[in-house]
């Protein structure tokens, strides 16, 4: 486990936002699958693999109350701490490998973009899918990437997925509300093909 987390605290003390190929200036699609689902406000909001993705900004912008993000990486969550200025307080930043998260709460809605697709090992795979099993009482939005998409991503080998593999995956405990597949265009105008699924639990 220590090996990933190396790796990513050094990609994000070494790499700026435009110079990492996974940066959104506005997670459109993400916001999109977070208001399908109709929250109220005081939901709790988990983005899994955060970063210092700019979702939790959008968010706390929007009144939501309850947001949490998870990262393995120390380094990424100073930095979006450090862009948010005061509002970082308002947001439970957990520092944690995903295989190794054990929630102390409940989620309402459970958001993934670019973190599942990085495991590549089965036990890693079951051991997330039994974490969302039991943290998730909502729904679910996940981002892969695609058939059509990256087999690597910051020098790691990704799983990809296609829409009746990623619901299979989920089968156990979660229904697939919908899919669709986009294009995410990085800062270096390479383009790499996500799938996004949302799902609500049975």
């Amino acid at each position: 486990m220590e090996n990933r987390k190396e790796h990513w605290e050094k990609v994000y003390a070494t790499k700026q936002p435009h110079e990492v190929s996974w940066t959104q200036e506005l997670p459109k699609t993400s916001l999109d699958f977070v208001h399908s689902f109709n929250l109220p406000k005081t939901a709790s909001i988990i983005d899994i693999g955060g970063g210092d993705s700019k979702l939790v900004d959008y968010l706390l912008d929007e009144g939501y109350e309850n947001v949490s993000v998870l990262d393995i990486s120390e380094n990424a969550i100073e930095r979006a701490k450090q862009r948010l200025g005061d509002k970082a307080t308002k947001v439970n930043w957990i520092v944690s490998d995903i295989t190794e998260f054990h929630p102390s709460s409940t989620y309402d809605c459970w958001h993934d973009r670019a973190a599942f697709h990085f495991l590549t090992n089965p036990n890693d795979i079951n051991t997330y899918l039994t974490i969302a099993q039991q943290a998730v009482k909502g729904f679910m939005a996940i981002g892969t990437f695609s058939d059509q998409g990256p087999t690597k991503c910051s020098m790691l080998e990704v799983h990809q997925y296609t829409e009746v593999e990623l619901q299979q995956q989920l089968e156990i405990g979660f229904d697939k509300i919908k899919c669709v597949t986009e294009d995410h265009i990085t800062p270096f105008l390479t383009k790499q093909n996500f799938l996004f699924c949302s799902f609500k639990k049975k």
